[in-house]
């Protein structure tokens, strides 16, 4: 019976030993845990929402030829930038001062025979106010000056034709921009006019940009009202590409698609920005913030400082006495990586931002106060 008994003491001594261990006997040999405090960060934030999407240029343009020709002359190197009515490609141009030739020749013919039936028009009308002539001869010669000028006009317009398929043997750039790279080159045959013109090269835009996103329905209600608030179209939006970890672009909301696509509930959004560095480019990925609030205080908490307890969102609160409270929470928007607090803490009070795996309510810490710093 003693031997059982002394057996039973021994084990729990042994167990005693282990326990002494854990945090809890740690806890209660004065070995508190230690954990750094900040009080939240109180200031005037400005909420904005993130989407992703791509950069597309304001102006694009396939350039084609007008006319059909041999190519004479590439007048660019690919990838420079180009002002609108820069000479861009040569087409053989001498058919065309041909057919020019041949219509001035034309008018010229046409107009001879104008003025010879304005005179026998001029002498019908005498002889006819002298009875010298019949009514039928003089309707005849009248009807010959109106064919005349008809023939006059329809050279000029043939003239005009010809000038012009001469002057479209210089193709120039319809709009500034940066231009691609010569998709024919010299000596090769190219088609003019119509669907089936010949596609040379294109040239896209490059300063200011746009951006495309699409955002829910609740979101585009609430930029709607904001920009009734700050006015149509100032709506701030900042852009970041894939080297940036920052949104460094500004630029403004200056679109709302007036339909929602039923098939996904979202609207488009586009935002405009400056690009005179010519950073941006069309069709880069882009990531693009919108503000979605006017200023208003706040207080403001790291992520890394909020725990989570089934579904409630909950931080420790450190007492005057080192006690760590539990105290729930409801978050606000995502600021940085800071949340706002809408309801559970106060600016005064400390919050433990680092250690919280090592907290149970009622314990005393050993805290270590720092000063959080702003967002952003």
């Amino acid at each position: 019976m003693w031997q059982g008994l002394l057996a039973f003491v021994a084990l729990a001594a042994m167990a005693g030993c282990g326990e002494q261990n854990g945090p809890e006997a740690q806890m209660a040999q004065g070995q508190a845990p230690n954990v750094k405090i900040a009080q939240p960060l109180a200031q005037d934030v400005t909420e904005w929402d993130e989407y992703t999407g791509r950069i597309e240029a304001v102006s694009s343009v396939d350039v084609r030829a007008r006319v059909s020709g041999y190519l004479e002359k590439v007048n660019f190197k690919a990838g420079e930038k180009v002002k609108k009515g820069d000479l861009l490609f040569l087409i053989d141009p001498k058919p065309f001062k041909a057919q020019l030739n041949y219509a001035e020749a034309e008018l010229e013919r046409a107009r001879a025979k104008h003025e010879l039936a304005k005179n026998d028009l001029e002498r019908a009308k005498r002889l006819f106010r002298a009875k010298a002539i019949s009514e039928e001869e003089h309707d005849a010669r009248s009807k010959g000056l109106r064919e005349a000028v008809a023939a006059v006009q329809s050279a000029e317009a043939n003239v005009y034709t010809a000038r012009l398929n001469l002057d479209y043997t210089k193709v120039r750039a319809p709009i500034d921009g940066r231009i691609g790279r010569e998709l024919i080159t010299e000596g090769n045959l190219v088609n003019g006019g119509g669907a089936d013109a010949t596609r040379l090269t294109f040239i896209v835009s490059t300063d200011p940009v746009y951006v495309y996103v699409d955002a829910d329905e609740r979101s585009v209600l609430k930029y709607r009202r904001l920009g009734q608030h700050i006015g149509a179209g100032q709506t701030p939006v900042r852009l970041a590409v894939a080297d940036e970890d920052d949104f460094p672009h500004q630029g403004t909301l200056d679109y709302i698609s007036p339909r929602e696509d039923t098939a996904t509930g979202t609207v488009t959004l586009r935002g405009v920005f400056p690009n005179t560095d010519d950073l941006l480019s069309p069709g880069f990925f882009a990531r693009m913030r919108v503000r979605g609030s006017t200023p208003y205080p706040a207080i403001l908490l790291p992520d890394r400082a909020i725990a989570t307890d089934q579904a409630q969102r909950f931080v420790w609160v450190v007492n005057q006495d080192n006690q760590v409270e539990y105290r729930p929470v409801t978050l606000g928007a995502h600021i940085g990586q800071s949340r706002v607090i809408k309801e559970g803490v106060k600016p005064e009070e400390w919050v433990v931002i680092e250690g919280l795996q090592k907290l149970r309510p009622g314990i005393k810490v050993n805290p270590e106060r720092l000063s959080l710093a702003a967002p952003y």
